[in-house]
């Protein structure tokens, strides 16, 4: 009996000793594991934010080399490069931000130092444009050049104080890993079975931070380092082509709507290109609000597709909570060839989708002659510089602005001819939008109102009271100093405010609503008038219009010029006219190039007309004699 009893109570107590074993061992392990997931997931994050603090550093400090290099060369690439080597700064400083939230105050005193950079970067640009090279090696010196020592330092002791965590935690999870291996060492019966358990939960762990270094940890697609790892694997078997996507106002967001929004956004940015996409093609969040797309086919027709398949995803608004958020997307695109790596996709990606944002065309596809048209952009704009340092190459000549009811001149228009010493006449087309895109926009605007009032002021003083239209771009106008330099040149040229007209265009008035009020007010308190130039060809509203102080309404001469024989065009003209007319403004009809145009602007009311039917732009001179011939006394000084 004992010895059945004996038999039968070992097994009981084994099995208690087991399960208690066992109960022990998996808190143990369980314990174990929570530990070195925590420690996992703290050292993907110092890594993660490591990663971010050095792309921020490495980007000022390239910022830097390209501000030092434009002063060697000023007419060099390099400043061209400057603006997206800015964006790049603010957009690296703003992903440390977002993702290092403990040092939040510090991060965005950097971010205030970059912004206190970009205001002596751009006095310092200013003066590479007035070949002040003294001046801008002073700021440089004086004020660029520290400021980019104490963020790249900042960013360094970021970086640095992550390593040391990382190094930290990485020591910890050893040191944990071994005490754990030693405590399932005691139960050595069952610590073989649970010790493979603990080697595959390592490996888990291991897979999910490399996971984690190759994933973007918001929108949960393959980040910008996978991305590349893929191209390159594509360029490897293939000609594969890469789609840079980047949203457009996507920043009006973030400022409006605030952060919480903007990430939500992106979330769901994210979905829409993944759903829009093949199986075999692969959506990465590159950084910020761009994203690459990779096609493993090189067929231009197969890149363009999808681009339109992606810009037509973004037909319908998105929805994030209680907000609906209308966006648009400007895709460049570049296909590999033989000799592409992934560092040259990525550039000439970027280079495209530059051109799909400044050309609004949406879509842009890399071309080989691209550097080739940039090198030509670059040289026009050498000699454009070196055109406003001389007093012969720049002129102006004018057309009359008719009274359609009178035939009297009424005023002219200044339009700009530059007379290159080699190449011969330029057309205003060709060399008008290489200004536009840098800061030499200024002082060509500058150019054209000094010759142009110098003008009026001997008009004047021959006895002729002769109104001067000059186009404004954007660029200058959006300058908040513009009205103030225009006061300038009336009170040097002695010229009164209302024989000068600023002429701007729809697009100038979408571009920044507020801006463009505030400045054409200001001009007008100088007695200058105001028009808005090609109308119909743009997208302002009617609100804009009814706000705007404006004095003229110039219809786009696609309307005008076949107006006698179509009737649609005909009836625009004519609810333009009414529309000016009910606003109280002047109605300008451009592109009259025969009688019959004439004669149906007649009919419907419109007060003046330019075109070839009544003159082509003519030089001062002539221009001066054609006047002195005729016997309008409006432009007769009393």
């Amino acid at each position: 009996m004992r010895s059945t009893t004996t038999r039968r109570r070992t097994p009981r107590w084994m099995t208690w000793a087991l399960a208690g074993l066992l109960a022990l061992l998996s808190g143990y392990a369980v314990f174990g594991s929570w530990r070195q997931s925590q420690l996992m997931s703290r050292i993907a994050l110092d890594a993660s934010n490591t990663d971010l603090a050095q792309d921020a550093s490495y980007q000022a400090t390239h910022e830097l080399s390209l501000i030092q290099a434009s002063l060697v060369e000023p007419d060099g690439e390099e400043q061209q490069q400057l603006a997206l080597a800015e964006g790049r700064v603010a957009a690296a400083i703003d992903r440390l931000a977002g993702a290092d939230a403990d040092h939040a105050d510090r991060i965005r005193i950097i971010a205030d130092r970059h912004a206190r950079l970009q205001v002596a970067v751009r006095t310092y640009l200013e003066q590479l444009d007035r070949a002040d090279v003294a001046a801008a090696r002073a700021t440089l010196e004086a004020r660029i050049e520290p400021l980019t020592t104490v963020i790249t330092a900042d960013l360094l002791d970021e970086q640095n104080e992550h390593l040391a965590a990382y190094a930290t935690n990485q020591a910890s999870s050893r040191s944990d890993s071994h005490w754990l291996v030693g405590g399932s060492l005691v139960i050595f019966a069952l610590g073989l079975c649970l010790l493979s358990l603990f080697g595959w939960s390592n490996r888990a762990h291991r897979r999910l931070v490399e996971r984690m270094a190759t994933t973007d940890s918001l929108t949960g697609l393959p980040n910008r380092s996978a991305f590349g790892a893929a191209v390159d694997v594509a360029l490897a078997h293939g000609r594969p082509t890469v789609l840079t996507v980047n949203l457009d106002g996507f920043r009006d967001v973030n400022d409006r709507l605030g952060h919480r929004i903007g990430d939500l956004l992106l979330i769901e940015v994210g979905r829409r290109l993944a759903a829009s996409v093949r199986e075999l093609d692969a959506v990465a969040r590159l950084g910020g609000d761009e994203f690459g797309v990779l096609l493993t086919d090189g067929d231009p027709q197969t890149g363009a597709n999808i681009a339109a398949r992606l810009i037509e995803s973004f037909n319908e608004p998105f929805v994030i909570g209680e907000v609906i958020i209308d966006l648009e997307v400007s895709i460049g695109a570049t296909i590999a060839d033989a000799d592409t790596d992934v560092t040259t996709m990525f550039q000439q990606a970027d280079i495209a989708l530059h051109t799909a944002k400044e050309q609004r065309l949406g879509f842009h596809l890399y071309a080989a002659d691209h550097a080739q048209d940039t090198a030509a952009r670059l040289t026009l704009l050498g000699d454009l510089r070196r055109a406003l340092d001389v007093d012969d190459q720049i002129a102006l000549h004018y057309q009359p602005k008719i009274d359609v009811g009178t035939e009297a001149v009424a005023g002219v228009e200044a339009l700009a001819r530059w007379q290159h010493p080699e190449r011969g006449p330029i057309s205003p087309g060709e060399f008008i939008p290489v200004l536009e895109s840098t800061s030499l926009i200024h002082r060509f605007t500058d150019r054209v109102l000094v010759l142009a009032l110098t003008q009026a002021r001997c008009w004047l003083d021959a006895g002729y009271r002769v109104p001067v239209a000059v186009n404004v771009s954007t660029r200058s106008l959006l300058d908040t100093s513009f009205p103030d330099r225009v006061a300038e040149l009336l009170s040097d040229t002695r010229v009164p405010g209302e024989l000068l007209c600023i002429e701007i265009t729809e697009h100038t008035v979408m571009s920044d609503p507020a801006t463009t009020i505030e400045a054409l007010r200001r001009i007008r308190a100088l007695g200058v008038k105001t028009s808005i130039d090609d109308y119909g060809t743009g997208y302002s509203s009617m609100t804009y219009l009814k706000l705007l102080p404006l004095d003229e309404l110039k219809i786009d001469r696609s309307f005008v010029s076949d107006m006698a024989i179509d009737h649609a065009n005909r009836a625009l003209v004519r609810s333009t006219v009414e529309l000016g007319r009910n606003l109280g403004l002047t109605v300008v009809a451009e592109g009259v190039e025969d009688a019959e145009t004439h004669v149906a602007l007649h009919s419907v009311g419109c007060d003046l007309a330019q075109g070839y039917h009544f003159a082509r732009p003519l030089p001062a001179d002539a221009l001066t004699a054609r006047l002195s011939r005729t016997s309008e006394t409006l432009l007769v000084a009393p």
